[in-house]
């Protein structure tokens, strides 16, 4: 039977958010049922804590400093070349299903078809928010967790539906026709992704119960890093809230949203067990969401909450377990061609990319992360190295974690420890030059805005909601 390899990217999903890897009362049934045929990894991150950068990141295996996709106004249209192009190189039949946050459906991504694509609207999203100096930024007249908030259907629950249904029917479709090529079928679901509009009974499963509160929240005396508090400044959904019972609803809702997209995943993995197709499946998410945590929502920072990342190899001949090893969703961009056997030649700069399923346990590596998107006025920079998480802010005072005594990030000890932060702050690097970064991505959005008719045409257009899904 022909090889076949199942991907499934998720939106927004946050690394803690599943019963295989402890979550106290979230119900993940179905990614636990995955995990337990394969491997969980439990310390993943994206390589951006924002949608269209972390998906142009996947697919090329190259971080954005490297590729020059910012923010969500810069997304991949095909350069640099993808796995998906390795995939087709191969003799791969390579399809997708759902989002994929890229700029068009003509641009040549590496995709066969493109089922239901979800692109960022009119290849150019909302270059507003590419306005981030400070004083010249304005927020969204909009809440950024949608008007509404609490049980119902929502445009993306829809949208995800429509996206299973069609995953069903590919399965199908192939197992009837007898095609003996390998294949791969990329899924994009979007949903945990906001508005916070969460179908029943998903929704009062998790509203009745009594939900603890989130992390280090300001009103209790938490008194946020100054580069975060300007970055949340710029749409603070906290404060947005109409009530305290709507915030817990939003709590509620986030959770219930989970819920609701591990059954989606069910979904897809009985619809292939059914079909009698063979295959691999990988399973993770584009980056986190705060839920709450430091009075944050969405993503759009260095913290475990929005830039960790559920993963789960279910891959043959790769041992059953949970891996503590730090990897990236880069590190994917290696293992995906490497299931049917093939490489990726050429030059990929920057931390060593490394095939998941021949992950060594313990293995003290470097893992980075950055930010120069939306609300950030200036670019953040995170190296996870050993016990230690390193974030390094242009222009403001860094943050420094010792994730063996404090694996919550509760404690900045950078102060305490200036060794150990020079040494981090050195290894940081040697995957990127913090100065160039930040240069290099003001210039390129300084000269998106400038070709869109300049500042005071784009700010005239702040009602930015979510990516609508396809008609």
């Amino acid at each position: 039977m022909a090889k076949g390899l199942v991907v499934i990217l998720s939106d927004e999903h946050r690394a803690d958010g599943m019963g295989c890897v402890g979550h106290p009362f979230v119900q993940t049934p179905n990614l636990d049922a995955l995990a337990a045929r394969g491997t969980v990894f439990s310390d993943a991150y994206t390589p951006s804590p924002i949608c269209v950068p972390a998906r142009a990141a996947f697919a090329t295996g190259r971080h954005i400093h490297e590729t020059g996709h910012w923010d969500n106004s810069m997304p991949y249209s095909g350069a640099p070349e993808s796995w998906m192009h390795v995939l087709q190189r191969g003799g791969v039949q390579v399809e997708s299903i759902g989002k994929l946050h890229f700029r068009d459906v003509a641009d040549p991504v590496g995709f066969d078809a493109m089922h239901l694509p979800m692109m960022i609207k009119d290849g150019i999203g909302m270059v507003s928010l590419s306005v981030r100096r400070e004083a010249e930024r304005r927020a969204p007249d909009m809440r950024l967790l949608g008007d509404c908030i609490g049980p119902g259907e929502s445009a993306y629950t829809k949208y995800d539906e429509a996206v299973v249904e069609r995953v069903e029917r590919w399965f199908a479709d192939r197992a009837a026709q007898g095609d003996d090529r390998p294949w791969c079928l990329y899924i994009g679901l979007v949903v945990p992704h906001f508005p916070l509009v969460c179908p029943e009974p998903f929704f009062s499963r998790y509203r009745e119960q009594e939900l603890p509160e989130p992390k280090l929240l300001p009103k209790d005396g938490y008194v946020r890093h100054p580069w975060v508090e300007k970055q949340n400044a710029f749409l603070d959904s906290e404060s947005a809230f109409r009530s305290p019972e709507e915030r817990t609803d939003a709590i509620a809702a986030y959770w219930g949203l989970v819920d609701w997209m591990d059954r989606n995943v069910g979904r897809i993995l009985s619809a292939l067990q059914i079909s009698g197709l063979e295959a691999d499946v990988i399973y993770a998410s584009d980056h986190g969401d705060n839920a709450g945590a430091r009075g944050l929502w969405g993503k759009s920072n260095l913290y475990r909450e929005a830039v960790g990342v559920p993963l789960i190899a279910a891959l043959s001949g790769m041992p059953k377990g949970r891996c503590d090893t730090p990897v990236s969703l880069l590190d994917l961009s290696c293992t995906i061609p490497r299931v049917f056997g093939l490489d990726w030649p050429g030059d990929r700069p920057g931390m060593p990319l490394q095939d998941v399923a021949g992950m060594s346990e313990g293995s003290d590596r470097e893992i980075m992360s950055q930010y120069h998107a939306a609300g950030a006025v200036s670019g953040a920079y995170m190296l996870r190295k050993g016990r230690w998480k390193y974030i390094e802010y242009a222009g403001f005072e860094p943050e420094l974690f010792d994730l063996e005594l404090d694996p919550e990030e509760t404690r900045n000890v950078a102060t305490e420890n200036p060794g150990i932060v020079a040494s981090l702050a050195k290894a940081l690097r040697n995957h990127v030059d913090p100065d160039f970064a930040e240069r290099a991505a003001f210039d390129a959005q300084d000269r998106l805005i400038e070709e869109q008719g300049g500042r005071e045409i784009v700010m005239r257009f702040t009602d930015v909601g979510p990516t609508p899904p396809p008609e």
